[in-house]
């Protein structure tokens, strides 16, 4: 990943407040939801986001400061004093692996000599003993006794999950979907949606991050978030829907189509219904693991546009001679 400062756009000296602001702003500008035919939205997003876990967080700021970790967050590479390896600069990248995250320390033991140093002899008897000098090879590689031996320490232990953001639609968090999410890495991988997810859920795919000599291969975690819908608005497992209708259908009933996303249903409208009452209509809501979420439609009475004079004398006559306060409740 790029350098988490140049990611989120602010200089070294940045307090944390800067940080906060300049990740939320980015945040809102790049997050999927808002930039639905961007295929590469979810991996900016996503990179976002792991540069706010770094510099957002004051210790993982300090640590990659001082080069301890890396833009991920890993440790970074521990050898000679200065950060060096023995193996040179090929050497180091094959002892990390091909990706890139394995950490070893080292223990140079010399013949006589205390182990953590380099006892009698010095940097070029080293490289003796490991490039076919007299001295005895690595240990385990071939080294005979008496000579300078290098040994592996325990690998520290590294993070190899890989974070992604993805954004799906209401229909294929209800139903279930085959997606496809592109890593921060450029990766791309398919990606089975299950029914019911819920935004803000995160979907596992085991063995599917990063590897690492020495480490099983971690894992992908991908955050879901529901994009929003055109006219249905999610409210835990059920769903809300504003239904607009005419002013006879308020006063006189009748049957209207409401759309749910199983397909259209008629719902029945009783005489006198005003704007603002709800009706549910249960089961239609959100799939679950119990029972399923409902349907709630809320009426808005919506008049024709443009003038109707046949309408205003039937509402002035009304008004003289049928009038009625409606807020009359609210003093």
């Amino acid at each position: 990943m790029r350098d988490p400062y140049e990611v989120l756009g602010v200089q070294r000296s940045a307090s944390a407040a800067e940080i906060k602001s300049a990740f939320r702003k980015l945040a809102k500008k790049h997050h999927p939801d808002a930039n639905k035919n961007d295929a590469k939205a979810a991996a900016r997003f996503a990179e976002l986001n792991s540069a706010n876990e770094i510099l957002g967080d004051e210790t993982k700021r300090k640590q990659f400061d001082r080069g301890e970790i890396d833009a991920e967050g890993k440790p970074r590479f521990q050898g000679f004093e200065g950060g060096g390896s023995p193996f040179g600069a090929r050497g180091a990248r094959g002892a990390r692996g091909a990706g890139g995250n394995q950490n070893f320390e080292y223990t140079f033991r010399q013949a006589g000599g205390e182990a953590g140093g380099f006892g009698g002899g010095g940097f070029e008897d080293i490289l003796k003993s490991m490039f076919g000098g007299q001295a005895g090879g690595p240990a385990g590689m071939g080294g005979r006794g008496g000579g300078t031996t290098f040994e592996y320490d325990t690998p520290i232990a590294a993070d190899l999950d890989v974070n992604a953001a993805m954004s799906v639609s209401l229909e294929e968090a209800a139903k279930g979907a085959q997606k496809r999410v592109r890593l921060p890495s450029g990766r791309e991988l398919n990606v089975k949606i299950p029914v019911g997810v819920t935004s803000g859920q995160q979907i596992r795919l085991k063995g599917q991050g990063e590897t690492a000599l020495g480490h099983r291969p971690g894992d992908v975690l991908i955050t879901v978030t529901i994009a929003p819908h055109p006219f249905f608005k999610i409210d835990g497992n059920d769903l809300r829907v504003e239904l607009p209708i005419t002013l006879y259908e308020a006063v006189l009933g009748g049957k209207v189509r409401v759309p749910t996303l199983g397909g259209a249903v008629e719902l029945s409208i009783p005489k006198n219904t005003s704007s603002g009452r709800t009706f549910r209509l249960k089961g239609k809501g959100l799939p679950s693991k119990g029972t399923p979420g409902d349907l709630f439609v809320t009426t808005r009475i919506v008049l024709p546009d443009g003038h109707d004079a046949e309408l205003e004398a039937l509402m002035e006559k009304w008004r003289t001679t049928r009038p009625y306060n409606p807020r009359s409740d609210l003093g």
